[in-house]
């Protein structure tokens, strides 16, 4: 006796899944609104128990080694948590004690008071870290979404995820100038002659072009469906652009032996 059986439907019926990361058990198909993004995660920043340091400086790591490992997490967030943009401050907390501490080695190599030193702490922190973070992150934030998007009436480049590109950008500079830079201090770095300025002037190009192709993997990558390879964004090369200009300017400041290490010392103490 043979019964009747239903056809089995084809798997190209059903969407692929856009994450290999499982779905969280309270996962909502539904997005927050900014404002509460916002307040989870201001809210956050006082529970360290609940911060993930170990991943944060898995990601810090990678920054430097594999920047697009990092921004691949990014995307798994989305399918699962439906946000782009980091909802544990971990990151931000160690980016800024490391900030903390480059800034007072930096401040000892440089020979400053102790008190001269606090004032360029709060400065590096709240006025180079903090203000110009928030600039930059802003006007990036509303380039990519007026000039950069693929649809102007689909989803539009989160404010969050713009900051969040501006910190991965930001760490490897900062450790490039405040840290390792500083290995070179006693010997080359404030000595009048070539070696000095190609020393200095070297690291400022690798901290530049570190931004700017970090910055360039944030926004190529936003949107992108893991099995489409599908960005939201366009022309995203224009973060690429400045690198040509810059290597002449690099060359340039060599020839006139324009120590720009020396510059940034020299301003420091002129506005501390």
């Amino acid at each position: 006796m043979k019964y009747a059986t239903s056809p089995s439907p084809s798997l190209s019926n059903y969407p692929r899944s856009t994450s290999p990361l499982p779905a969280p058990a309270n996962y909502q198909p539904t997005t927050a609104s900014a404002s509460v993004k916002r307040y989870k995660y201001i809210k956050r920043l006082f529970q360290f128990n609940q911060m993930d340091f170990e991943f944060a400086a898995w990601q810090m790591v990678y920054l430097f080694v594999a920047p697009q490992k990092v921004f691949r997490n990014f995307n798994y967030r989305k399918h699962t948590k439906s946000q782009f943009a980091r909802d544990d401050p971990a990151f931000l907390v160690l980016l800024v004690v490391w900030l903390f501490l480059s800034s007072i080695c930096f401040g000892l190599a440089m020979d400053m008071r102790s008190y001269d030193i606090v004032k360029f702490v709060l400065y590096v922190i709240f006025v180079d870290f903090i203000g110009i973070g928030l600039l930059v992150s802003t006007i990036f934030w509303y380039a990519s979404n007026k000039y950069l998007r693929r649809d102007p009436s689909g989803p539009d480049v989160e404010w969050g995820y713009a900051f969040d590109i501006h910190i991965n950008a930001f760490f490897p500079p900062l450790s490039l100038l405040h840290c390792i830079l500083m290995i070179f201090f006693s010997d080359y770095y404030f000595l009048r002659g070539f070696v000095s300025c190609l020393v200095s002037n070297t690291f400022w190009l690798a901290a530049v072009f570190y931004y700017l192709y970090i910055t360039f993997l944030g926004y190529s990558n936003y949107g992108k469906c893991v099995d489409s390879d599908i960005p939201m964004l366009q022309n995203t090369r224009v973060f690429l652009l400045p690198l040509p200009v810059l290597f002449l300017v690099y060359l340039v400041t060599l020839i006139m032996s324009w120590n720009l290490g020396a510059v940034l010392v020299h301003f420091y103490y002129r506005t501390v």
